[in-house]
C-alpha cells in the first residue's frame, strides 16, 4: 500500500498577496494539487490572492470543492462528506493537497468541517496559519485591538438588537453584512466607538469611522471593530 499524502489547510491572508506567509507560498510552490472552495477555483478570492504572489499556481491541478452557503444542515453535511472524499481520493494516490482559504484556517473556516471528517478517516491534516481579517483590519485602521489586560471578543453573525455587548474590551463583529441595519442599531444601543473595514486589503477597500457612515448594504467582506466609548 502506497503512503498516503498530507493535506494542508493553508491560510492566504485577508486580501493583499504580500500578506501571505513564506510557508504558504512554499507549500503552493512545492505541491501539485491545489484545492479551492467553490465550483470555479480561478474565480475564488483565495485563488486570486495566491496567484498574484505565486504565478506558478496556474500550472497546478486545481480541485474545486463545493461548499454551499445555505442553512440546510443536511445538505451542508452531505456536501462536506463529498468534499472530504474527493480530497481523500488524491491523498490515497500519495499526493499532497494544499487547500487554500482566506484569512486563517482556524477562524470560522469551512475547511474545519473537512478536517474533522478526514482526521476521523485517519488522514494527516496540517494547518498553516494566515493573517486574520480582524488583525489586518485593525492594522488598516492603525488601531490596536487590545492593550494591557483588555479583553477581545470575536462574534460571528450578530443579527439582532437583543444581543448584549456588555463585556468590557473590544468587540469584533464578523459575517454581519446581511443584517447590517440590525447590527448598527445594536452598536448604537450600546454606545460603542465603531470602525469598519469593507474588503480589507483589496482594491475596492473602504474604511468607515462611525456607525453613521456604515451603509446598510455593506458587502460580504465587512468587519466591524467596536470599542468602549
Amino acid at each position: 500500500m502506497s503512503k498516503r499524502g498530507i493535506i494542508y489547510g493553508v491560510g492566504v491572508g485577508p486580501g493583499d498577496p504580500e500578506l501571505m506567509t513564506v510557508k504558504a507560498i512554499r507549500l503552493i510552490q512545492e505541491n501539485d494539487v491545489i484545492a479551492v472552495a467553490g465550483k470555479e477555483p480561478k474565480k475564488a478570492v483565495a485563488y486570486q490572492i495566491a496567484a498574484a504572489m505565486v504565478p506558478e499556481i496556474e500550472e497546478k491541478e486545481l480541485v474545486p470543492v463545493y461548499m454551499p452557503m445555505v442553512k440546510d444542515r443536511e445538505l451542508i453535511a452531505l456536501e462536506h462528506e463529498k468534499g472530504a472524499r474527493l480530497l481523500e481520493s488524491y491523498l490515497d494516490q500519495g499526493k499532497n493537497v494544499v487547500y487554500i482559504t482566506l484569512g486563517d484556517p482556524t477562524i470560522y473556516c469551512t475547511f474545519s468541517y473537512l478536517q474533522e471528517i478526514m482526521e476521523k478517516d485517519g488522514y494527516q491534516v496540517e494547518l498553516v496559519s494566515g493573517i486574520t481579517s480582524f488583525c489586518a483590519s485593525a492594522a488598516r485602521l492603525s488601531m490596536p485591538l487590545v492593550k494591557w489586560d483588555e479583553k477581545l471578543h470575536v462574534l460571528p453573525a450578530v443579527h439582532d438588537t437583543e444581543t448584549e455587548l456588555n463585556e468590557s474590551g473590544t468587540y469584533v463583529l464578523m459575517k454581519s453584512a446581511s443584517h447590517m441595519k440590525e447590527v448598527k442599531e445594536l452598536l448604537q444601543k450600546h454606545r460603542k466607538n465603531v470602525s469598519m473595514v469593507e474588503n480589507c486589503c483589496m482594491e475596492n477597500e473602504k474604511i468607515y469611522r462611525s456607525t453613521e457612515e456604515i451603509p446598510d448594504d455593506a458587502g460580504y467582506f465587512s468587519l466591524i471593530i467596536a470599542k468602549e466609548s
